[in-house]
């Protein structure tokens, strides 16, 4: 069994569960299993959310990925925490975190769980290929061959390669047949023009706002959340959530533009009238002083010197074609996007193997049977959240199920 992520260890550990005469083998490349949950949600580990369906995800065929969260929904994946004695609270937009908001501790209690259970864990060990081998498979390692009645692919995707996503998996799948919808990384902060992004100076500096993706001229997915501006440009949440999309619409070639609303409810002709009524109220108020009070200050401060309007103006002078721009600012601001920060920042791949291609009841590959594909090996990558964790856990239960019957012994990878 190659790759002891987060999917790997859940299939790992619930075949034996289900079924503890099993032989269950889990081959990891790294010296030490787990990097990626180590370092997931601030080094906390954000375990799952509290609701969870298929419109939190993108990628394939939502009434696949719908399939296997109900196969293996929230609760059962509380339930199963509890027992290998991690308990989780419900922080922030339904995140559930372990109580001792330390990811060391949620992996611990896996590999406890997998050691207790009977898995077979071999660290240091790359599976280098692996090929039909009549109605079984090889497995080449740099340690040896070994032979398998079944494989499990868990290696996950290409995001934070250091942790050992380096695609290795996406190559053993296309070997065996599998087409692929070519991989981008996915939650990943993005890059904005540094001469005219507005996120100079704002470092640090965060807001509430509503992101909108226009692809080939036309609204392609509207997003709600907190932004953080940063040195390079924008990152938080909603930034994150974005990211595939802009990466997406590139990678297709199409024209793709991001604007914000600062306002996240409002539309220019709310915030017009919002404006007019406030020089009415306060007609020696400064246009600064007001405009922060809709926005954080600095961000005001920087919105003024980039339309080059004088921030000390009372609002009783302020021209009607500045307030209206003021107004179109707030709620269709241009965030000058010019890249990402690439897989040693993005927190998914999005892309991977095509989810047509496995049975949504097994996991199975429908063309190359006794192959089982988990994670973010798939063609699936959630919103940030715990969402992508939640689909570890489900598919890796859901591939676990159906290997619990087999004759003989099989291997994961």
């Amino acid at each position: 069994m190659v790759g002891a992520g987060a999917a790997g260890l859940a299939t790992a550990i619930f075949t034996r569960r289900l079924n503890p005469a099993r032989s269950v083998v889990l081959l990891e490349g790294a010296k030490r299993p787990g990097a990626k949950i180590l370092v997931s949600g601030g080094s906390r580990c954000n375990v799952t959310n509290t609701i969870v369906t298929d419109r939190d995800f993108w990628g394939g065929r939502s009434t696949i990925v719908r399939s296997v969260l109900r196969a293996f929904p929230v609760a059962d994946t509380i339930a199963f925490f509890r027992e290998i004695g991690v308990a989780l609270h419900e922080e922030a937009d339904g995140k559930l975190f372990p109580d001792t908001n330390r990811a060391r501790d949620v992996l611990d209690a896996l590999l406890r769980e997998a050691a207790r259970v009977g898995v077979t864990l071999v660290a240091d060990c790359r599976a280098l290929d692996v090929q039909r081998a009549g109605e079984g498979f090889l497995v080449t390692t740099a340690r040896g061959d070994l032979r398998a009645d079944a494989v499990v692919l868990a290696t996950g995707g290409q995001s934070l390669p250091k942790t050992g996503s380096d695609g290795a998996g996406f190559l053993l799948a296309r070997r065996l047949g599998h087409d692929l919808v070519e991989p981008t990384p996915g939650l990943v902060p993005l890059l904005l023009d540094r001469d005219t992004g507005l996120h100079r100076g704002l470092s640090g500096v965060s807001q509430d706002v509503k992101l909108t993706i226009w692809i080939d001229g036309a609204i392609g997915t509207r997003l709600t959340g907190t932004l953080l501006w940063t040195h390079f440009g924008v990152s938080g949440p909603v930034a994150m959530n974005a990211s595939r999309h802009w990466l997406r619409a590139k990678l297709e070639g199409r024209s793709v533009a991001v604007t914000a609303n600062f306002c996240t409810g409002a539309s220019f002709e709310q915030m017009d009238a919002r404006w007019t009524s406030l020089a009415t109220e306060r007609p020696k108020a400064s246009v600064q002083s007001a405009l922060a009070t809709i926005v954080p200050a600095s961000v005001a401060e920087a919105m003024l010197t980039a339309l080059r309007i004088d921030g000390t103006r009372e609002l009783a002078h302020l021209t009607r074609d500045d307030r209206r721009r003021i107004a179109h600012g707030l709620v269709a601001w241009p965030l000058p996007v010019v890249g990402t920060r690439g897989y040693n920042y993005a927190e998914v791949t999005a892309g991977g193997v095509a989810l047509t291609t496995v049975n949504p009841a097994t996991m199975e590959s429908r063309v190359c049977p006794g192959l089982y594909l988990v994670g973010e090996m798939l063609d699936v990558d959630g919103r940030i959240g715990g969402f992508n964790f939640q689909w570890a856990w489900s598919s890796g239960h859901v591939a676990a199920t159906a290997l619990a019957h087999p004759e003989g012994s099989w291997l994961k990878a």
